[in-house]
């Protein structure tokens, strides 16, 4: 019996399973089907289907299933391989609306080059994978393995970028570092003034320390670096341009407290909006 797992993923994954009927359609796959399928909506009168069963039921078909076709979710990977079985993982990707980024392409990835699964990116070639499976002989899943464990870790926060508490936790993130790099920033701007610079020079350099700071404590994921440096140094040119007006009415430190300022709740905001639009 081959189990099929599309997740909870509130969006459709129709293209895995227009595969696997193609293929039972065309004798490339003899084994009873059956796909829990989650938010796809999809009908078939070669596979059993189902929205959602119980746990327990559930867990029940996977110790029952010769194979298991899953999306890239990890938790879906995961509970076929604490069972010891063979695993094809397929990606769903953006531009087929299938997931609101295309990170589940390097899970899959990840996972097989570990020697845990195999990989269905091409679904033309699903034919060809599930030969493939006959003669695989997947590594065994170790939930001790530390790294590995990590690894799951980072991509489980990724799967569940668009929910609520991330999107919350990214907003308290930004909170707590702009105000923590405004005040590193201010004692730079006063030391540097200190030593007779202009205002703009301090600014500039005091700015650009601050990006090396809160680059190497607060960045880890190198895809989004560029974004973050860029992001860094238009605040810095915004914070310089504020100061410029804001010393016509006021002296030069309670002009650099109100420029930055208004750039860290107008950062905030920048990120309220597109935590709100994913």
């Amino acid at each position: 019996m081959i189990l099929v797992t599309l997740g909870t993923q509130d969006k459709s994954f129709k293209r895995l399973l227009k595969a696997i009927d193609k293929c039972i359609d065309e004798k490339k796959i003899k084994d009873k089907v059956i796909v829990q399928a989650g938010y796809t909506k999809y009908k078939s009168k070669n596979m059993e289907i189902f929205d959602l069963v119980p746990m327990e039921e559930f867990n029940k078909l996977i110790e029952e299933c010769d194979l298991l076709i899953t999306h890239g979710g990890v938790g879906s990977i995961l509970q076929g391989l604490k069972k010891n079985k063979k695993v094809i993982a397929s990606p769903r990707l953006a531009k087929y609306k299938e997931h609101t980024n295309d990170h589940q392409i390097q899970i899959v990835k990840d996972f097989k080059e570990r020697g845990y699964i195999l990989e269905l990116s091409d679904l033309s070639k699903l034919d060809e994978v599930l030969q493939e499976a006959k003669d695989f002989k997947p590594k065994k899943y170790t939930s001790n393995n530390k790294n590995f464990t990590k690894l799951i870790s980072n991509y489980i926060e990724k799967e569940n970028h668009t929910s609520w508490f991330n999107k919350l936790g990214n907003l308290i993130s930004n909170g707590f570092y702009s105000p923590l790099t405004f005040i590193f920033t201010l004692i730079l701007f006063y030391l540097v003034s200190l030593i007779g610079c202009s205002y703009i020079i301090g600014s500039v350099f005091s700015g650009l320390i601050s990006i090396m700071v809160t680059y190497f404590l607060f960045e880890q994921d190198i895809k989004n670096n560029f974004r973050f440096l860029f992001n860094r140094i238009i605040e810095i040119g915004l914070e310089i341009a504020l100061l410029l007006y804001f010393l016509e009415n006021f002296n030069l430190f309670t002009s650099k407290i109100f420029s930055g300022l208004i750039v860290i709740i107008i950062s905030f905001i920048i990120t309220f909006m597109m935590e709100k639009k994913k």
